[in-house]
């Protein structure tokens, strides 16, 4: 078989699978024969159609069907969008889950990635157990740590956007930050070991049910849950040379965000078993997420990143923070 009937037999192979409005193919390749894929994720329910893709084995099943050959996926549990970062940037990992802000910033460092799915927005608050701390002006200046999960990430990100929107310096509060990540957040709340915890789904919900707490700072009413929150990250590399591997990533995470909007029940059936709540639980916090494949205020939260000195560089227009596929903004 000549090289040009190998690309066309390749192409082909890619073409036959079935993936979401948009999707294009960036390279060709040689026809695609069994293929290794590792993948980053972390903690918390915005996870959800990684999850439900993982256990289902929904990627797998893509690739086996545009190309008859079988996928390994090597899933690689982190503790922050900071951490995929230097993996990616590594080599070690092909793709990740991460909040919108460290992607953001993986981009503008240029790390050989966009972003190629978005997953989830999610209900955020910022809560606190002592009695003295009723807003921003009872922490800035203060000793009060607040634990997230990482300096630059979506959660840093956010409580930056609220202190900006209440007259503050969106930096005002950079020394209080201690990197948690969410569950061990939780836990040093509940402990007293920080003073306030700025956290999401399913976490700010427990947080919530406990009467000895209260919310502080007003976080939801800058970052809505229509926001973009995580999204789903490729290497350009496998964008550009393997064709059927990128289409099947984006598939499986779009075949699992539809079953959370479509079947929440059989969703929640899944991801309950691995973050300890209920089915009936979980049901309500999926229930209250937004799970969609568009992303929305990508554009807006790259500008405020540029514009508060998060980012040194310029992330230009939407066009160039994600692949062809993604539609929003």
């Amino acid at each position: 078989m000549n090289k040009m009937i190998r690309k066309m037999v390749a192409l082909g192979l890619a073409l036959t699978m079935a993936v979401p409005a948009g999707a294009v193919f960036a390279g060709e390749t040689e026809a695609a024969g069994d293929a290794e894929l590792s993948l980053a994720y972390q903690y918390g329910l915005g996870y959800a159609a990684v999850t439900i893709a993982q256990q289902e084995g929904l990627i797998e099943k893509a690739y086996k069907e545009a190309t008859g050959a079988d996928l390994t996926i090597t899933w690689n549990q982190m503790s922050s969008g900071a951490d995929i970062n230097t993996a990616i940037a590594s080599g070690d990992i092909d793709a990740g889950f991460m909040g919108v802000g460290p992607a953001i910033s993986g981009i503008s460092k240029q790390l050989g990635y966009k972003i190629f799915t978005n997953l989830c927005g999610q209900e955020q608050g910022m809560m606190t157990a002592d009695e003295s701390i009723q807003s921003f002006d009872d922490l800035i200046g203060s000793d009060h740590q607040i634990a997230l999960v990482n300096i630059g990430s979506i959660q840093h990100i956010m409580l930056a956007m609220a202190l900006d929107a209440q007259g503050y310096d969106a930096h005002a509060l950079d020394s209080n930050i201690v990197a948690m990540k969410h569950p061990d957040g939780m836990a040093a709340l509940l402990s007293g070991t920080v003073a306030a915890h700025l956290t999401s789904s399913p976490y700010i919900f427990q947080e919530q049910a406990d009467e000895t707490l209260h919310a502080v700072g007003d976080i939801d009413k800058t970052y809505s849950k229509n926001t973009t929150f995580l999204l789903g990250i490729a290497s350009e590399t496998i964008y550009e040379e393997n064709p059927a591997l990128y289409n099947a990533l984006v598939q499986g995470i779009s075949e699992g965000t539809d079953m959370i909007n479509e079947n929440v029940e059989e969703a929640a059936a899944i991801t309950s078993e691995f973050d300890g709540n209920s089915v009936e639980d979980e049901i309500e916090f999926l229930k209250k997420g937004s799970y969609s494949v568009d992303t929305h205020g990508v554009t807006e939260i790259a500008k405020f990143m540029f514009e508060n000195q998060f980012i040194d560089a310029d992330p230009g227009a939407f066009e160039d923070l994600v692949f062809e596929n993604v539609q929003g903004d």
